[in-house]
């Protein structure tokens, strides 16, 4: 079926052109709470097919990603030394499997996606007291709470001594960028009351790699290939 989803498409009837936006959130097996959010624009091109560009932005962690308190009250990521944002644009096709009545139904479409992955590597930023006066520490020494580059392995390997996370737009000037490839596989299911309205959902399976390594928790097992199982809930409008 995959082979057909990018075969010539002028054997069969055509109707006239649709067109649709959609916009939706993100819920994968490598991201938080959200993963992310999702847009697409799609077009009919002949009796079942649609056509479609997409961008996908969402938020890689690593699977073993612990949170944990720190002195000042704020929450921070114990070994994590950068964060991780993809940009995922996209081309694909959706082959209809069951039409949508016109008031009422459901409608199911296959659907299949690549495109390059744009992923950017922010930097993990705390607040570290260099001096070393937690709660293990001399505390007749005053704190140097400083904010810096989290190396857990060889500079900041005491976790008493960290204070908290600095967010993540601190380290963005030093932002590195890789670039992959990624491959998309799903199902989606739309059930918007009405023909020009768009509600659905989208679970699939994402394949997704890159040249090199992406170090991400650097005393654990990092990899340059990612899998992911996610859910899409979207919105939308057709014309």
């Amino acid at each position: 079926m995959f082979f057909l989803a990018f075969a010539p498409t002028g054997f069969a009837q055509t109707e006239a052109p649709r067109k649709e936006f959609t916009y939706g959130l993100n819920f994968n097996t490598n991201g938080g709470i959200i993963g992310g959010i999702s847009l697409r624009s799609s077009k009919t091109i002949q009796d079942r097919w649609q056509q479609f560009w997409g961008l996908e932005i969402v938020e890689v962690k690593h699977p073993k990603e612990n949170k944990y308190l720190g002195q000042g009250g704020d929450i921070f990521v114990l070994g994590k030394t950068n964060y991780m944002y993809v940009f995922r644009p996209e081309y694909g096709r959706e082959y209809m499997f069951f039409k949508k009545a016109q008031e009422s139904g459901v409608e199911v479409n296959a659907v299949i996606g690549v495109g390059p992955s744009v992923a950017l590597l922010v930097p993990y930023y705390i607040d570290y007291d260099v001096n070393e006066v937690g709660r293990s520490g001399n505390p007749a020494q005053q704190r140097d709470i400083q904010r810096v580059r989290y190396d857990p392995v060889l500079e900041h390997n005491k976790p008493d001594f960290i204070i908290g996370s600095a967010g993540f737009l601190t380290g963005i000037n030093e932002t590195e960028v890789n670039i992959g490839a990624h491959l998309r596989t799903a199902v989606s299911f739309e059930y918007g009351r009405y023909q020009e309205n768009i509600t659905g959902i989208e679970t699939g399976f994402l394949f997704e790699a890159y040249p090199k390594k992406i170090i991400l928790l650097p005393q654990a097992q990092n990899n340059s290939v990612f899998t992911s199982v996610y859910l899409t809930i979207y919105y939308g409008r057709r014309k």
